[in-house]
């Protein structure tokens, strides 16, 4: 069946994430992106593992090459899936050998098709590159991607923060490429992400470009979801877009409820190279840095992916998808076992007003907590 899903109505229940299901049925992770999903790959490239100070990102203060404080989204969600995927530049020779939890391709400063914003003279893949390089080995040996794993894909940014005349269909275009890529390699459950609103990051601002960035991501986003029911509508992939534009503007409206004081600068000042002061409490920021945000943002973005997932749940499941009570013959069927995999991720009993799993309330981790200790993995 087609699956599409906007992640809407997300409230302050979302500042909880439940600990890590017991029943994580999808099989591996992959993630396709650019410095908002990237756990390493740039900070590799550049020399992190060498002189991480010199590096891209610098850790300090950036940590263990995520472009952020601490942990990101993918770590996160990861964490919730049961599934740490491995860097992309941390393969044995590339992709010939898959690992078993799946790879992260993110490299910070990627562009939506090809190339690198940030780090251009490494001739590093843009987000329909990453997707290339997880897909041509599949073909060329004739194998499919994993039905039963869960992909990413979530870029764009780079275009229109350092592009020349950013053009949003073929962005998008970009994007939805990807996807299909994907899907016609054999992905079955998508997870694709919307912009925030560009226009009201530190950066922006300092450079006086608030309002064309505004414009540009109100068109991309437009443009995105219209692009993705179309491709749901023809086809069997179960397309799951995370709605961070709204996620976004309802902190910008209410930034104590989400625990946060400061909401137009950033906690490092200067750049990559010329880091001229850090704060001391970055859990007071939304951002970190002048384009990316701290980590407790990047808490809410995981939020808003696990509610996207689990609406995908509730309104599209059947209730033997759910249980896992389906036929002989429809264990055979690879499509329906991909979307009950999908169906199944999280425990089916979910409360029906507020779309939080039921569950007491020392089962949940509010963004308050160290970031650091989060449900490790044991």
């Amino acid at each position: 069946m087609k699956k599409e899903l906007v992640a809407a109505g997300f409230v302050l229940f979302s500042l909880m994430l439940p600990f890590r299901a017991k029943a994580a049925n999808f099989d591996k992770f992959y993630v396709f992106g650019d410095s908002l999903s990237d756990t390493g790959n740039s900070f590799n490239v550049t020399g992190g593992l060498v002189n991480p100070t010199t590096a891209i990102p610098p850790n300090p203060p950036y940590f263990q090459g995520r472009f952020s404080n601490d942990l990101i989204w993918v770590d996160y969600l990861g964490n919730q899936l049961g599934l740490t995927p491995t860097l992309f530049t941390a393969l044995p020779g590339g992709t010939t050998t898959i690992p078993t939890e799946g790879i992260n391709f993110a490299f910070g400063g990627a562009n939506s098709g090809k190339g690198n914003a940030v780090i251009p003279n490494a001739s590093l893949p843009g987000v329909l590159e990453q997707v290339g390089l997880f897909t041509q080995p599949l073909l060329a040996s004739n194998q499919k991607a994993d039905p039963n794993a869960l992909y990413a894909v979530w870029g764009g940014g780079n275009d229109y923060l350092f592009g020349n005349a950013p053009n949003p269909n073929q962005i998008v275009q970009n994007l939805l490429d990807a996807v299909t890529i994907l899907a016609q390699a054999g992905a079955k459950n998508i997870l694709v992400f919307n912009l925030p609103d560009l226009g009201k990051i530190p950066y922006a601002d300092e450079y006086g470009i608030s309002s064309e960035l505004t414009t540009l991501s109100t068109s991309h986003n437009a443009t995105l979801a219209a692009s993705l029911k179309n491709l749901s509508l023809s086809s069997s992939v179960n397309i799951i877009p995370v709605d961070v534009y709204t996620l976004f503007n309802q902190v910008l409206a209410n930034p104590a409820e989400f625990g946060f004081k400061n909401i137009t600068a950033s906690c490092v000042i200067g750049d990559f190279q010329n880091i001229i002061s850090v704060c001391n409490n970055p859990q007071d920021f939304l951002f970190f840095d002048a384009v990316h945000p701290t980590t407790g943002a990047q808490r809410l973005i995981v939020a808003a992916a696990l509610s996207a997932i689990r609406d995908f749940q509730r309104i599209n499941c059947p209730t033997e998808l759910i249980s896992g009570n389906f036929s002989n013959q429809d264990h055979h069927d690879h499509n329906k076992k991909a979307t009950a995999n999908a169906c199944r991720f999280l425990p089916p009993e979910v409360d029906k007003k507020t779309g939080v799993t039921r569950a007491t309330t020392s089962q949940f981790l509010t963004r308050k907590q160290s970031p650091t200790t989060f449900d490790k993995k044991s």
